[in-house]
Protein backbone atom coordinates (compact mmCIF):
# COMPACT_ATOMS: atom_id res chain seq x y z
CA UNK A 1 0.00 0.00 0.00
CA UNK A 2 1.38 3.21 -0.85
CA UNK A 3 0.14 4.93 2.80
CA UNK A 4 -0.54 3.98 5.94
CA UNK A 5 -3.31 6.74 6.04
CA UNK A 6 -6.86 6.04 5.80
CA UNK A 7 -8.03 7.92 2.48
CA UNK A 8 -10.64 10.77 3.48
CA UNK A 9 -13.90 10.24 1.28
CA UNK A 10 -14.85 13.72 1.02
CA UNK A 11 -16.46 14.27 -2.51
CA UNK A 12 -19.94 12.50 -4.23
CA UNK A 13 -18.33 10.43 -7.08
CA UNK A 14 -15.87 8.45 -4.80
CA UNK A 15 -18.54 7.62 -2.47
CA UNK A 16 -20.73 6.54 -4.81
CA UNK A 17 -18.18 4.99 -6.86
CA UNK A 18 -17.07 2.65 -3.01
CA UNK A 19 -20.85 2.35 -2.46
CA UNK A 20 -21.29 -0.37 -5.16
CA UNK A 21 -21.58 -3.42 -4.08
CA UNK A 22 -19.09 -5.69 -6.08
CA UNK A 23 -16.62 -2.97 -5.99
CA UNK A 24 -16.69 -2.77 -2.09
CA UNK A 25 -15.86 -6.67 -2.11
CA UNK A 26 -13.31 -5.85 -4.88
CA UNK A 27 -11.69 -3.56 -2.44
CA UNK A 28 -12.01 -5.87 0.45
CA UNK A 29 -10.83 -8.55 -1.33
CA UNK A 30 -7.46 -6.45 -2.62
CA UNK A 31 -6.82 -5.15 1.08
CA UNK A 32 -6.65 -8.83 2.46
CA UNK A 33 -4.54 -9.91 -0.53
CA UNK A 34 -2.28 -6.46 -0.65
CA UNK A 35 -1.59 -6.91 -4.47
CA UNK A 36 -4.11 -8.97 -7.08
CA UNK A 37 -4.50 -9.34 -10.65
CA UNK A 38 -8.34 -8.47 -11.87
CA UNK A 39 -8.26 -12.55 -12.82
CA UNK A 40 -7.67 -13.53 -9.44
CA UNK A 41 -10.03 -11.36 -7.80
CA UNK A 42 -12.64 -13.16 -10.06
CA UNK A 43 -12.02 -15.85 -8.70
CA UNK A 44 -12.28 -14.77 -5.10
CA UNK A 45 -15.91 -12.75 -6.34
CA UNK A 46 -16.93 -15.33 -8.41
CA UNK A 47 -17.33 -12.65 -11.14
CA UNK A 48 -16.08 -12.14 -14.81
CA UNK A 49 -12.59 -10.81 -15.00
CA UNK A 50 -13.92 -8.37 -17.86
CA UNK A 51 -16.70 -7.12 -15.05
CA UNK A 52 -13.97 -7.70 -12.55
CA UNK A 53 -11.60 -5.53 -14.86
CA UNK A 54 -14.03 -2.92 -14.74
CA UNK A 55 -15.02 -2.47 -11.65
CA UNK A 56 -10.97 -1.58 -10.75
CA UNK A 57 -10.82 0.64 -13.64
CA UNK A 58 -13.55 2.78 -11.46
CA UNK A 59 -12.18 2.26 -8.20
CA UNK A 60 -8.98 3.49 -9.50
CA UNK A 61 -10.52 6.25 -11.09
CA UNK A 62 -11.43 7.77 -7.72
CA UNK A 63 -7.55 7.18 -6.25
CA UNK A 64 -8.86 4.34 -3.86
CA UNK A 65 -6.50 1.73 -5.55
CA UNK A 66 -3.96 2.25 -7.89
CA UNK A 67 -1.62 0.32 -10.05
CA UNK A 68 1.33 -2.30 -8.43
CA UNK A 69 4.51 -3.45 -9.49
CA UNK A 70 4.13 -6.29 -11.30
CA UNK A 71 4.35 -9.70 -9.51
CA UNK A 72 5.11 -11.96 -12.26
CA UNK A 73 6.70 -11.85 -15.42
CA UNK A 74 3.75 -11.92 -17.42
CA UNK A 75 3.55 -8.47 -18.75
CA UNK A 76 -0.26 -8.56 -19.90
CA UNK A 77 -1.10 -8.85 -16.16
CA UNK A 78 -2.04 -5.88 -14.26
CA UNK A 79 -1.74 -5.97 -10.39
CA UNK A 80 -3.62 -3.62 -8.40
CA UNK A 81 -3.37 -2.31 -5.15
CA UNK A 82 -4.97 -0.07 -2.25
CA UNK A 83 -3.80 3.44 -2.62
CA UNK A 84 -3.79 3.91 1.57
CA UNK A 85 -4.48 1.84 4.42
CA UNK A 86 -8.23 2.03 4.47
CA UNK A 87 -10.58 4.98 3.76
CA UNK A 88 -13.08 7.16 5.86
CA UNK A 89 -15.94 9.20 5.92
CA UNK A 90 -16.31 12.04 8.44
CA UNK A 91 -19.68 13.47 9.53
CA UNK A 92 -18.04 17.31 8.99
CA UNK A 93 -17.29 16.55 5.61
CA UNK A 94 -20.72 15.49 4.47
CA UNK A 95 -23.69 17.32 7.04
CA UNK A 96 -23.89 19.95 4.82
CA UNK A 97 -24.89 18.19 1.48
CA UNK A 98 -28.32 16.80 1.29
CA UNK A 99 -26.86 14.21 -1.35
CA UNK A 100 -23.67 13.35 0.69
CA UNK A 101 -25.71 12.80 3.70
CA UNK A 102 -27.87 10.57 1.30
CA UNK A 103 -24.91 8.63 -0.28
CA UNK A 104 -23.45 7.96 3.14
CA UNK A 105 -26.71 6.72 4.64
CA UNK A 106 -26.70 4.16 1.40
CA UNK A 107 -23.08 3.57 1.40
CA UNK A 108 -23.29 3.09 5.51
CA UNK A 109 -26.28 0.44 4.56
CA UNK A 110 -24.46 -1.44 2.00
CA UNK A 111 -21.28 -1.90 4.38
CA UNK A 112 -23.02 -3.41 7.08
CA UNK A 113 -25.17 -5.57 4.70
CA UNK A 114 -21.99 -6.97 3.50
CA UNK A 115 -20.46 -7.43 7.16
CA UNK A 116 -24.08 -9.13 8.31
CA UNK A 117 -23.41 -11.34 4.98
CA UNK A 118 -20.13 -12.01 6.46
CA UNK A 119 -20.90 -13.03 10.44
CA UNK A 120 -23.58 -15.20 9.19
CA UNK A 121 -21.44 -16.92 6.45
CA UNK A 122 -19.30 -17.85 9.75
CA UNK A 123 -22.16 -19.11 11.98
CA UNK A 124 -23.48 -20.99 9.53
CA UNK A 125 -19.78 -22.84 8.65
CA UNK A 126 -18.60 -22.49 12.56
CA UNK A 127 -18.41 -26.15 13.11
CA UNK A 128 -15.92 -25.77 9.71
CA UNK A 129 -13.13 -24.47 12.11
CA UNK A 130 -10.85 -25.62 14.43
CA UNK A 131 -11.67 -25.90 18.37
CA UNK A 132 -9.36 -23.01 18.59
CA UNK A 133 -10.77 -20.93 15.96
CA UNK A 134 -14.43 -21.09 17.20
CA UNK A 135 -12.89 -20.27 20.58
CA UNK A 136 -10.94 -17.42 19.71
CA UNK A 137 -14.04 -15.80 17.68
CA UNK A 138 -15.13 -13.13 19.52
CA UNK A 139 -18.62 -11.34 19.80
CA UNK A 140 -19.88 -9.02 22.13
CA UNK A 141 -22.03 -5.85 23.17
CA UNK A 142 -21.33 -3.53 25.68
CA UNK A 143 -24.25 -0.67 26.69
CA UNK A 144 -21.90 2.32 28.53
CA UNK A 145 -23.27 5.83 28.98
CA UNK A 146 -20.87 7.99 27.70
CA UNK A 147 -20.43 11.38 25.85
CA UNK A 148 -20.16 12.53 22.10
CA UNK A 149 -16.18 12.79 23.06
CA UNK A 150 -15.90 9.73 25.14
CA UNK A 151 -17.18 7.94 22.07
CA UNK A 152 -15.03 9.51 19.57
CA UNK A 153 -12.16 9.09 22.08
CA UNK A 154 -12.68 4.81 22.64
CA UNK A 155 -13.03 4.67 18.40
CA UNK A 156 -9.56 5.97 18.15
CA UNK A 157 -8.39 3.79 20.85
CA UNK A 158 -9.81 0.77 19.30
CA UNK A 159 -8.65 1.94 15.79
CA UNK A 160 -5.15 1.69 16.73
CA UNK A 161 -5.31 -1.66 19.00
CA UNK A 162 -6.81 -3.16 15.81
CA UNK A 163 -3.98 -1.39 13.72
CA UNK A 164 -1.23 -2.32 15.68
CA UNK A 165 -2.27 -6.05 15.36
CA UNK A 166 -2.82 -5.47 11.73
CA UNK A 167 0.33 -4.14 11.08
CA UNK A 168 2.56 -6.46 13.28
CA UNK A 169 0.68 -9.65 11.43
CA UNK A 170 1.52 -7.81 8.24
CA UNK A 171 5.12 -8.07 9.53
CA UNK A 172 5.44 -11.10 11.08
CA UNK A 173 3.74 -12.78 7.53
CA UNK A 174 6.10 -10.96 5.36
CA UNK A 175 9.30 -12.59 7.13
CA UNK A 176 7.79 -15.88 6.56
CA UNK A 177 5.24 -16.62 9.64
CA UNK A 178 2.48 -17.90 7.68
CA UNK A 179 1.60 -20.85 9.62
CA UNK A 180 -1.64 -20.61 11.59
CA UNK A 181 -2.74 -17.43 9.86
CA UNK A 182 -5.78 -16.61 8.35
CA UNK A 183 -8.14 -13.78 7.20
CA UNK A 184 -9.82 -12.06 10.53
CA UNK A 185 -12.94 -9.59 9.77
CA UNK A 186 -13.28 -7.22 13.10
CA UNK A 187 -16.39 -5.30 12.73
CA UNK A 188 -17.23 -2.65 15.91
CA UNK A 189 -20.09 -0.18 16.07
CA UNK A 190 -20.23 2.76 18.13
CA UNK A 191 -23.71 5.03 17.90
CA UNK A 192 -26.32 6.74 20.09
CA UNK A 193 -29.17 5.19 20.74
CA UNK A 194 -32.67 5.88 22.84
CA UNK A 195 -33.92 2.78 24.59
Amino acid sequence: MTSSENRRITDLGTLKAISHPLRMRLYRALFVARTATASQLADQVDEAVSLVSYHLRKLAEHGLIEEAEAQSADGRERWWRPSSYGFSIHEEDVRDAPELVAATAAFGRAVNAQRSEMLGRFLDERHTWSEEWRAASVSSEWLPRLTAAELAALGAELDAVVRKYDEASRAAEAAGETEGRENVAVHLFGFPYRG
